[in-house]
């Protein structure tokens, strides 16, 4: 029996919110469509893994997916700054 203490989950959480905001980072420098087209996906993608983890409800520690959440939130608003 394989014993599940959700912490690769976290850890790829923590992976997919850096991806996005270098991403972020990188494509508003640029502006660049393609790019922030890019970004925008992962934000989707890191919000999907986070969607994931809550979901199972391994006793996780919540103030680290709010934090998660907090990062994906500045960087989407970054993102839609730079997308007007």
């Amino acid at each position: 029996m394989e014993l599940h203490t959700g912490y690769n989950d976290l850890k790829q959480l923590d992976m997919f919110v850096e991806t996005a905001q270098k991403m972020v980072g990188t494509a508003t420098m640029s502006l660049d469509h393609d790019m922030l087209e890019g970004a925008k996906q992962a934000i989707a993608n890191a919000y999907d893994q986070l969607a994931r983890i809550r979901s199972k409800q391994t006793g996780v520690d919540d103030s680290f997916l709010a934090k998660c959440e907090q990062r994906l939130r500045q960087a989407e608003h970054q993102l839609n700054e730079a997308m007007q």
